[in-house]
């Protein structure tokens, strides 16, 4: 079984699409997931882990391109338009002014942003994995991550799903959660992440 290293100084934590349309309109467990996600950024913040807020935000006029057209809300309704209500980030979001905000335009956190090029400059090469969802933007990050030859924590319970059709939500984030720990990431719950990075930073949080 995978079980990296924690050394805060090389870590971030990359919370993914904590935003209203999601937070709102996706899993029922949203909220109850969002208290942990706060909790676990208050921790990293405490052992000098940088904390990253990445959400899908287009600017005017951007072409979704094939994602606009799996999800017509996107391109017909302004769904993810940077300056909607519904692509904003959730008010219960603690956002401390040590973290860093990025937009993305797809569903990983990686492609055509900064947040690579922000991770290296901080020598960082171990990242913790929270959001929404587990299966589609999540997922993809810690996929992302992987390939880059970054170390990913993923938090099984500091994500959420709303599901897929003809599967349970139960079930759909119980088979990203077991692909994830065979290929990609060490899988943990959020108590067990906070209880290496305190081992680790002698944090008294």
């Amino acid at each position: 079984m995978t079980d990296f290293a924690v050394i805060p100084a090389r870590m971030a934590l990359v919370n993914v699409d904590i935003q209203n349309c999601f937070v709102e309109g996706a899993a029922p467990d949203s909220l109850v997931v969002l208290e942990r996600i706060n909790h676990l950024a208050e921790v990293c913040r405490a052992a000098g882990i940088v904390v990253f807020h990445v959400r899908h935000a287009l600017p005017a006029g951007f072409d979704p391109g094939v994602l606009g057209e799996i999800f017509p809300v996107v391109k017909e309704a302004g769904f993810l338009d940077r300056d909607s209500e519904t692509a904003a980030f959730h008010q219960e979001l603690v956002r401390d002014p040590r973290d860093i905000l990025l937009e993305k335009p797809h569903y990983g956190a990686f492609h055509d942003t900064p947040l690579e090029l922000l991770l290296r400059r901080r020598s960082i090469d171990t990242i913790l994995i929270t959001g929404i969802e587990t299966n589609v933007c999540c997922e993809t990050t810690a996929r992302e991550a992987m390939v880059r030859d970054f170390r990913v924590f993923f938090l099984s319970d500091g994500t959420t799903t709303g599901g897929v059709e003809g599967l349970s939500r139960e079930e759909v984030q119980r088979a990203a959660l077991a692909t994830l720990g065979m290929c990609f990431a060490q899988v943990l719950t959020v108590d067990k992440m906070i209880q290496k990075i305190k081992a680790a930073a002698a944090v008294t949080i």
